[in-house]
C-alpha cells in the first residue's frame, strides 16, 4: 500500500516513524526544500514542495499511484489549499482511504460541558475554515474520508517542560476554563488505527482529562523541581490576539468513541503521564 502525505509536519512524521513500515512507499509534501527534506530522505520518504506559490508537478503522478492519503495541512484564509489544487484529482483517484487531521476547535464553546462527536460545530474565522474544510473533504471523497478532530498537541520539543526551560511558560487563570490535550505518540497510534479500521467516520482525538492550563504548568514545574511562574488573571494578562482567542471556548471532550470503535489504547491517559515520560526520558 502506497501512502501520500500532504504536510510532512510534527504529527505526520511521528506517524511515519512509528507506523511507516506498513506501506510499500511513502511520498509527501514540504513547504520548502531544506532541513525537513533531508530528515524525510533519511526515512526513505520522497519529498515534493507544495505551498501557496509552488506545487511540484510530480504530485499529480504520486496521487494517481497512492492507495492511502494523510492530510495534515490546515486551511488558510482562502480555504483548504489541497482541495483547491488537487480536489478534482483526488475525487477521481483510486485512493481507498483518506485520513484528514482536523481540530476539536470546530466545536466552538460549550461552556465546559462534556461533548462528543454529535455536538454541533460552529464558529467564525479559523474555526469556520476548519468546519468548511471538513465538509469539503467529505464532499470530495465521501465515505473514503476519516476525520480525526485533534486536541492540543504536545510531545518532544513542544510541551510545558520546554516552555519552562525557555522562560516562556505562563499560568493564565480563567475561572472554569479547561483545555483538551493529546500526546504526539497517541496521535500516531490513532492515525494507524484509522487507516486500518474497516469504516470511515469522525473521531475525537484527545486524552482522558481536560484540565485548566495553569495546572499543567504547575505539574511540569514540580517534575523539574522549580517554582512555577506566578498566576495571572486572564483579564489582565498580556497576550496576543491569537493566544487570547484559544480561551474563547471551554469544552470537556469525550474520546469514548475513539476507544470503543477504533480500539485505541492511549499510552498517555492524562498530561501527567505524558509529561512524566518526557521528563524521565529528557526528550523535552
Amino acid at each position: 500500500m502506497r501512502l501520500f502525505v500532504f504536510g510532512l509536519g510534527y504529527s505526520a512524521n511521528r506517524f511515519i516513524a512509528q507506523h511507516g513500515g506498513q506501506f510499500t512507499g511513502i511520498a509527501g509534501t514540504i513547504r520548502t526544500a531544506g532541513k525537513s527534506a533531508a530528515l524525510a530522505r533519511a526515512r526513505d520518504i520522497e519529498t515534493l514542495v507544495f505551498n501557496p506559490d509552488v506545487a511540484d508537478p510530480r504530485i499529480a503522478d504520486r496521487l494517481a499511484n497512492a492507495d492511502a492519503l494523510l492530510v495534515s495541512i490546515p486551511p488558510g484564509a482562502d480555504g483548504d489549499p489541497v482541495l483547491h489544487a488537487f480536489g478534482a484529482r483526488i475525487a477521481a483517484s483510486g485512493i481507498r482511504r483518506i485520513v484528514y487531521l482536523s481540530s476539536v476547535g470546530v466545536y466552538g464553546d460549550h461552556q465546559g460541558a462534556w461533548i462528543d462527536e454529535t455536538a454541533p460545530v460552529f464558529g467564525e474565522g479559523r474555526r469556520k475554515a476548519r468546519i468548511d474544510a471538513e465538509a469539503g473533504w467529505r464532499a470530495v471523497a465521501g465515505d473514503r474520508t476519516t476525520i480525526l478532530r485533534i486536541a492540543g498537541i504536545y510531545g518532544p520539543g513542544r510541551n510545558a517542560l520546554e516552555n519552562l526551560k525557555a522562560g516562556k511558560a505562563h499560568r493564565i487563570v480563567k475561572p472554569g476554563q479547561v483545555f483538551n490535550r493529546i500526546h504526539l505518540d497517541d496521535i500516531a497510534t490513532a492515525i494507524a488505527a484509522a487507516f486500518n479500521y474497516a469504516k470511515t467516520g469522525i473521531w475525537n482525538l484527545c486524552d482522558d482529562e481536560p484540565a485548566p492550563p495553569q495546572d499543567v504548568v504547575t505539574f511540569a514545574a514540580s517534575l523539574m523541581g522549580i517554582a512555577p511562574p506566578p498566576e495571572q488573571n486572564f483579564d489582565d494578562a498580556e497576550m496576543s490576539p491569537m493566544a487570547r482567542s484559544f480561551y474563547a471556548s471551554s469544552n470537556r471532550i469525550s474520546n469514548a468513541r475513539l476507544k470503543r470503535e477504533l480500539g485505541v489504547e492511549l499510552a498517555f491517559q492524562t498530561y501527567r503521564e505524558g509529561l512524566t515520560a518526557l521528563w524521565q526520558q529528557r526528550e523535552v
